[in-house]
């Protein structure tokens, strides 16, 4: 029952948002979030696969490949967090423009 709570007082304040304007930003800061994390999960999913491909056909050479698998997986995650906190600076900056429009009215 909980987060049938949360839903109920999430929907009046996107409800607001929507009707000031202000949904398109969120709406862009929300996919963009979504992009960004699925892009970072491709992206290290093809880094683990192809690792693993090449320690197979060459076990000798897996200490050296498992190292720069490592470093361009944390290259990878630190992009995507970046990135995270970029969409969620614009819905903070979308919700801030929000509530100083309706404290004007």
């Amino acid at each position: 029952m909980e987060w049938e709570d949360m839903v109920m007082e999430i929907i009046p304040m996107l409800a607001e948002g929507l009707s000031n304007g202000g949904g398109l930003g969120l709406l862009g800061a929300g996919l963009g979030a979504g992009l960004v994390t699925f892009g970072g999960a491709k992206g290290i999913g093809q880094l683990a696969a192809s690792a693993l491909e090449s320690q197979a056909r060459q076990p000798e050479v897996a200490g050296r490949v498992f190292t720069s698998m490592i470093i361009a997986a944390a290259l990878i995650e630190g992009f995507t967090f970046f990135a995270l906190i970029i969409c969620f600076q614009i819905s903070g900056k979308v919700f801030s423009t929000l509530a100083a429009a309706g404290a004007g009215h």
